[in-house]
């Protein structure tokens, strides 16, 4: 008899965030899968070898189907282990939970990233106007997730979902990059939600041993 975590092996890095996004779905449904950690050698000379463009995570399953683009991963997840939706069967409801997941990765992650990008560039390639437009829009997508954020407990409402997933790691390295301002309390309240989710938390914790390649300095107190 074949083992279940042979079936689905996900390659990723611990502390990619969009490699998080994707191990919390999985936590959440309680999926058993095999981890290429690319940390090992030869990881990322196979995920390239499906995946040319060299991004991560992606899926392999045992039938030779690669799935890239985390959304797409979790959605993928969804046909596989549907007891546990992270994007709900209800049409509307499921517009909403995919309009969040873009909101975060489109006007939180992109954003954030852009900053780092740019501090890992040599000094005197960084470009100012490039760093100060992706901190404001930050700012921007604090003030209005929080003005969401007042009257939900989830990204999309009650349940948590595809978007709650990116949510988490995105708010996390949001805040270490371009910290939150202390006025957006509803925010605030759902970043700690999102951290004391069981799911996360796991994450978190089997991502600690590479905070030291976060090039701001990771605080201590996440």
């Amino acid at each position: 008899m074949s083992d279940p975590a042979t079936n689905l092996v996900l390659y990723s890095h611990p502390f990619s965030s969009y490699c998080q996004k994707a191990l919390v779905a999985f936590y959440e449904k309680g999926l058993p899968f095999g981890h290429r950690n690319l940390e090992q050698p030869e990881a990322m000379d196979e995920l390239k070898a499906s995946w040319p463009f060299g991004q991560f995570p992606i899926l392999k399953e045992a039938s030779g189907r690669v799935t890239a683009e985390t959304s797409i991963i979790i959605e993928r997840l969804d046909q596989i282990a549907p007891d546990t939706p992270m994007i709900p069967t209800d049409p509307d409801a499921a517009l909403q939970v995919r309009f969040m997941d873009r909101v975060f990765d489109n006007h939180l992650q992109s954003n954030q990233q852009r900053i780092i990008y740019n501090t890992l560039r040599p000094e005197a390639d960084r470009d100012p106007i490039a760093d100060a437009e992706a901190r404001a829009k930050l700012e921007t997508a604090y003030a209005w997730l929080d003005g969401v954020m007042a009257t939900r407990t989830w990204a999309a409402g009650g349940t948590f979902t595809l978007a709650d997933c990116g949510a988490a790691p995105g708010l996390l390295y949001a805040h270490w990059t371009h910290a939150i301002p202390e006025r957006f309390q509803h925010l605030w309240a759902y970043r700690r939600r999102l951290l004391d989710r069981p799911s996360y938390a796991r994450v978190l914790d089997e991502a600690r041993p590479y905070r030291g390649y976060f090039p701001l300095g990771a605080p201590d107190e996440d």
